[in-house]
């Protein structure tokens, strides 16, 4: 029981670390890494308590692969075109 208000405790974090980051691309990315890390856990536990497979946490954790290295690389477009990571210079025009 300690443990599910732990999860949904960094689960509550993420998601206002997530809201409240407005300058940076670098941190809305470790808000959502940190998020993702919250939900497979929450998943993992429930699994493993009702006694399913784990196949689908491993499916979870390549999809969560996927989207870091999105971000990352979305990151690294950012960085070398316009120089800085900020999010106030970003336009949907640029792209």
């Amino acid at each position: 029981m300690f443990l599910e208000y732990i999860l949904l405790f960094n689960l509550g974090c993420s998601i206002i670390i997530f809201c409240s980051t407005h300058k940076h691309l670098l941190l809305s990315l470790l808000s959502l890494e940190f998020m993702v890390l919250s939900v497979f856990l929450a998943l993992f536990i429930v699994l493993m308590n009702n006694g399913y497979e784990l196949y689908i946490s491993m499916m979870f954790l390549v999809f969560t692969v996927c989207e870091g290295v999105l971000g990352l690389s979305i990151l690294v477009s950012l960085i070398r075109n316009q120089g800085n990571d900020y999010l106030s210079s970003m336009s949907i025009l640029s792209w």
